[in-house]
Order: structure tokens, then sequence, then C-alpha cells
């Protein structure tokens, strides 16, 4: 499985990008929240 980061913009510390995955591609910055398994222990059915 490859991964790729390419870089489409700067500006100072910030930078927007593409993340290239076998399955598609996501556009950065991008917002993704990680379920541990405290958190999902925590939400009810």
């Amino acid at each position: 499985m490859a991964l790729r980061f390419q870089i489409e913009a700067t500006s100072g510390a910030a930078r927007a990008g593409r993340l290239i995955t076998p399955h598609g591609e996501v556009q950065t910055p991008v917002f993704m929240p990680v379920g541990t398994l405290g958190s999902v222990k925590g939400v009810p059915q």
C-alpha cells in the first residue's frame, strides 16, 4: 500500500495538500476524529 502526500499551497507554517491512497484522495487540512476504545464505550447504544 503506497501513501503519497502532495503539497498544493503554503502560507507561512500552514499548508494545503492532498493525501493520496489506493482508495482515493483526501484534501488537507481535514478534521479526522479517532474513536478510541474509551470514547466508544462512553457512547450510548
